[in-house]
């Protein structure tokens, strides 16, 4: 165990350095998107690292505060009385809440509940997280946007929605109006991210270990440095803003402890329950996806991750911590950045706790758009054209859920998205197995007394497949003969045995020969389809 620790670290310790960047201004971001104190998000990342990562079975899974429970979050605390009125000391109780019933989840073994979801919507919601992350940070990449790093619904909690911040930064393109320093480190950091990525890392095991986006981060400090009272100089609002204690008391007055006198309130149970709900989701979702990202392609037990996860949420909201899940985007950024055991996730963690406790004011150096440029690479990554393609190449019944779950996001949020792409991937296979419930095969002879209908039943046929049955059943002509082939059949429900049952009496009438081809033989005009399935070794 301990040498491949050590073996593995020489990969996991660069990817928790870029893991470490990118959380981050995330952290911070959320808990402004969420009406938070913003110590409450590094409280959130520094338990979903060292907390999480430890308890967890996932290898390459990174957890912190995530954006689709900002807006939970923001209401939840508004609701209570706001910050001011001990709000968010309330709010923390539905937080443990949260925490507790998300342990139940997982002794119950709910977490199999992720493995229901298709893989083109687990693609598609890759896909759209990519385009989402690239979108929201092209403001920050010119030094447009003032708002959360984070925001990355579609609606955001300042009144602005995506295609407005994107116009908004047209506009400032155009009339040059954007800010030039921002823009030109953030150029810098992309063509660092490119050259190291595609150039410098096989030249050698030093450009393997320095991680590109460390480069660019530092480069982002320095030139901060070198501009400063000039006219490209990078004012405070484009810089990381990480709270900086004056002392040791004013670091212990950052947290926060829950206010247990409300955990009876009906609000705080049904807060608490949300948050569970909604984490949980996000959670299995993460953890299908990053699975399928790993290229050592290893399983996490998700029972254990609602164990793990619930644990994080527990401890993060005793301090003063937001909810917690695991995230794709800090994810995939330890994937891509060569991630290989559980190690970075933690390492990141420690990263953040020594971070904002010996070094906060050099945090607070690092400009926004260089840390957008990092986010770009990530994002593109997630949602190469080579996907949309592959996507395309293998059906309509794919491309679907994959798309309408990629628009979905984009324009709603996470969850809105993952649920439409679901309801189309599940309209796809109703279509399908509508369409594929038989084969018919029409014989004509010289009268419509030598008329042959020929009847395979699929596989698998179900009630959904009923109108398309009776439909053909329906248009055979009279005087003609009918062969039914259930040979094939390993499913056949109740409801089209009834649909037979009531056949035989209407061809009786219509003078239509029923000849009946099973596993047992060959039946003319079985009196009752009913009592003949009973003893046919097809489940009904």
């Amino acid at each position: 165990m301990k040498d491949s620790f050590i073996n593995n670290l020489k990969n996991d310790l660069p990817a928790s350095i870029v893991v470490f960047f990118v959380a981050l201004p995330l952290c911070l971001g959320i808990a402004l998107a969420s009406g938070a104190p913003l110590f409450s998000g590094l409280i959130a990342g520094i338990v979903g690292g060292i907390v999480v990562g430890a308890l967890s079975g996932s290898q390459i899974g990174v957890s912190g505060p995530a954006a689709g429970l900002a807006a939970i979050v923001y209401a939840a605390i508004t609701a209570f009385g706001g910050l001011d009125n001990g709000g968010y000391e309330d709010f923390l109780v539905a937080v443990v809440l949260g925490g507790a019933i998300q342990i139940i989840f997982g002794v119950l073994r709910l977490g199999i509940i992720g493995y229901y979801f298709p893989s083109s919507v687990i693609k598609g919601m890759l896909s759209g997280i990519g385009i989402i992350i690239i979108l929201k940070q092209i403001p920050y990449f010119f030094g447009i946007d003032k708002n959360p790093e984070g925001d990355f619904a579609f609606l955001q909690i300042d009144g602005e929605n995506t295609l407005t911040e994107l116009l908004k930064t047209l506009n400032a393109l155009l009339s040059g109006n954007f800010d030039k320093g921002a823009a030109i480190i953030a150029v810098i950091a992309i063509a660092i991210l490119i050259l190291w990525s595609n150039v410098l890392s096989k030249k050698g095991k030093f450009f393997q270990l320095v991680q590109g986006p460390l480069v660019a981060v530092v480069a982002g400090i320095v030139y901060y440095f070198l501009t400063r009272d000039t006219g490209l100089m990078l004012t405070q609002e484009h810089l990381v803003s990480v709270p900086v204690p004056e002392s040791f008391s004013d670091l212990k007055a950052q947290f926060a402890f829950p206010n247990f006198e409300v955990i009876t309130r009906m609000d705080v149970i049904i807060t608490g329950f949300t948050i569970a709900l909604v984490a949980s989701l996000e959670t299995l979702l993460c953890v299908e996806a990053t699975d399928k990202l790993d290229p050592q392609k290893r399983v996490t037990p998700t029972n254990r991750e609602l164990l793990a996860q619930g644990t994080g949420n527990m401890i993060s909201g005793l301090i003063g911590g937001l909810p917690i899940t695991q995230v794709i985007v800090r994810s995939s950024a330890n994937i891509q950045s060569g991630g290989k055991t559980k190690a970075s996730a933690i390492i990141h963690g420690f990263f953040l706790l020594i971070s904002v406790v010996t070094i906060p004011q050099v945090l607070n150096y690092i400009p926004l758009s260089v840390l957008a440029a990092i986010l770009f690479i990530v994002g593109y990554k997630l949602a190469k054209p080579s996907t949309f393609k592959k996507m395309y190449n293998l059906g309509m019944k794919q491309f679907l859920p994959f798309i309408v779950t990629i628009l979905g996001i984009v324009f709603t949020d996470l969850l809105t998205g993952i649920g439409l792409g679901l309801a189309v991937g599940i309209a796809v296979i109703l279509i399908k197995s509508y369409q594929n419930s038989h084969f018919l095969h029409i014989e004509e002879g010289k009268g419509d007394e030598d008329l042959k209908v020929k009847m395979t039943l699929a596989e698998e046929v179900t009630f959904f497949n009923k109108g398309a049955i009776l439909n053909e059943l329906d248009n055979i002509p009279e005087n003609s003969s009918l062969e039914l082939d259930v040979r094939q059949t390993r499913y056949l429900d109740n409801d089209i045995i009834e649909i037979l049952e009531d056949f035989a009496h209407k061809a009786k009438l219509r003078n239509i020969d029923i000849k009946l081809i099973s596993q047992r033989g060959v039946v003319n005009n079985p009196p009752s389809y009913i009592e003949f399935f009973k003893l046919e070794p097809i489940e009904s």
